[in-house]
C-alpha cells in the first residue's frame, strides 16, 4: 500500500509481451532479505529490478490558512525480462526494449470540494521520461524531482498541467526509513513477493501552487516512498489500504493492509512505526488493527470505499481516528493500464501514550472497483 507492493503494485503498468521464439527471458532480481542498502545510490534506479516508483504526498497549507493535498508519482515499468537473442547474452543491451514510465498527479482541495487528477505514459525517447543517477533526477515530460544535494536528501519537485502547476522544495527532517525486516517488505508467503521498501517519513515543504487562476504561497509536510522488486502479487488479493500518519508529537506511521478476494484479512500486513528521534520499529500484523467507519459511494467507478477508519496500535498506546473533508479523492482509470484506487488527504485525531495527538497524512485503498488482479498484476 503506499506499500506498495502493496500501495504502488496494483498501479504498475502490464509487462510488455514478446513472442518470438528466438527470444529468451533471463529473470529481473528479486526483493530477498539481506539486502544491503547503500546511500545516495538506493534512492535512485534499479534497472535489474522489474518495477520501480517513487512516490510523493503531502499535506499543505496557503498564507490564508487554506489546506491543499498532493500527490506526483513516477513508475518505472520493465518488460518480462531483460532480453537476449539465441545464446548471446552480450547481445541484450542492444535488443532490451526501453521500459515504459507512468507518472500520477494530483491536487487534492478540501475547502473548494474539489479534486483533480491527470496521468501520463512515456517510453524514455529522446529524453522523454526516466531516471538518472549523476545528477539525482527522476522525470516524466515536465514533470520532475531533482535531488538538489544527495548527502542531505533536499529535493526540488515541480508538476505543470494546464490545470494545475505545482514547486514545492523537500527538505528531510528525518533520514531515510527502511520498511520491514531483514531489508525487506514482504507481501507473500513466496520467495521474492516483497519489496525493497524505503521513505522519507517527515519533508519539510514549500513552495507555491498555481490553481484555478490563483497562486497560493504553500508549507507543510510531505511523504516520499520509494520502491523496488521484481515478483507479482498472491493472486488471491482483491487489494490493500495504506496510510502514512504524521502526528503533531513528531512521530510516524505507515501502516498496510491486504484483503484478500473472500474478504479476509491476508497475514503479510504491516507498519512502521518512526519516533521523533528518526528511530523506526517495525510492527507485524498482529500488534495493530484498521476498522473501517463511514463510507463513500463513486459516482465514477461505483466503488463503495470506506473513508474514515479506527487504527489502533495497543502496545504504544495509540488509537487514532482519521477522517477527511473531501470524499471524492478517487483517481478514476481512465483505460485499462492501471486500475482505479482513492488516495487523498486525511486527518487524524487521537491518544498516544496517553497524550492527546493530531495529525495529517494520506490513504490509498486499491480494489475497491475490482481486483487488482484483473490487471495482471
Amino acid at each position: 500500500m503506499r506499500n506498495k507492493l502493496s500501495g504502488r503494485y496494483g498501479l504498475v503498468l502490464a509487462a510488455v509481451a514478446f513472442g518470438a521464439a528466438s527470444i529468451a527471458a533471463i529473470p529481473f532480481r528479486e526483493a530477498l532479505p539481506g539486502y544491503r542498502y547503500q546511500f545516495p545510490r538506493d534512492h535512485f534506479n534499479h534497472p535489474d529490478f522489474a518495477t520501480e516508483w517513487w512516490y510523493y504526498t503531502g499535506s499543505l497549507t496557503s498564507s490564508s490558512g487554506r489546506p491543499f493535498g498532493f500527490e506526483l508519482t513516477f513508475f518505472r515499468q520493465a518488460g518480462q525480462g531483460k532480453i537476449a537473442f539465441g545464446d548471446s547474452q552480450s547481445m541484450a543491451p542492444r535488443w532490451q526494449p526501453d521500459p515504459i514510465y507512468l507518472a500520477h498527479f494530483a491536487v487534492s482541495d478540501p475547502e473548494g470540494q474539489s479534486f483533480f487528477h491527470t496521468e501520463r505514459m512515456n517510453r524514455a525517447g529522446p529524453g522523454l521520461a526516466g531516471v538518472s543517477d549523476a545528477p539525482g533526477r527522476y522525470w516524466n515530460g515536465n514533470w520532475q524531482v531533482r535531488w538538489l544535494d544527495e548527502s542531505s536528501g533536499e529535493q526540488e519537485l515541480s508538476a505543470i498541467d494546464e490545470m494545475a502547476a505545482l514547486e514545492l522544495r523537500l527538505k528531510p527532517a528525518k533520514p531515510p526509513v527502511i520498511h520491514g525486516q531483514n531489508g525487506i517488505s514482504r507481501k507473500g508467503e513466496l520467495q521474492g513477493q516483497a519489496s525493497h521498501y524505503i521513505s522519507f517519513t517527515r519533508l519539510e515543504a514549500a513552495g507555491t501552487l498555481n490553481w484555478k487562476g490563483q497562486s497560493f504561497s504553500l508549507n507543510g509536510l510531505a511523504w516520499m516512498d520509494h520502491e523496488f522488486f521484481s515478483s507479482r502479487l498472491d493472486s488471491g488479493l482483491a487489494g490493500w489500504d495504506w496510510f502514512c500518519v504524521q502526528l503533531s508529537n513528531q512521530e510516524e506511521f505507515m501502516f498496510y493492509s491486504l484483503r484478500r478476494k473472500d474478504g479476509s484479512g491476508a497475514g503479510f500486513s504491516s507498519a512502521t512505526f518512526v519516533d521523533s528521534h528518526g528511530i523506526s520499529r517495525y510492527l507485524g500484523s498482529a500488534d495493530f488493527t484498521l476498522e473501517p467507519g463511514r463510507r463513500w459511494r463513486s459516482t465514477h467507478t461505483g466503488a463503495d470505499y470506506p473513508i474514515s477508519w479506527t487504527i489502533r496500535v495497543p502496545s504504544l498506546g495509540l488509537e487514532l481516528e482519521e477522517e477527511t473533508q473531501l470524499a471524492d479523492q478517487e483517481l478514476a482509470s481512465k483505460g485499462a493500464v492501471s486500475p482505479s484506487y482513492w488516495e487523498g488527504i486525511v486527518r487524524y485525531q487521537g491518544v498516544r501514550a496517553g497524550k492527546p495527538v493530531t495529525g495529517s497524512g494520506y490513504l490509498e485503498m486499491t480494489g475497491y472497483d475490482q481486483p487488482v488482479g484483473r490487471f495482471g498484476l
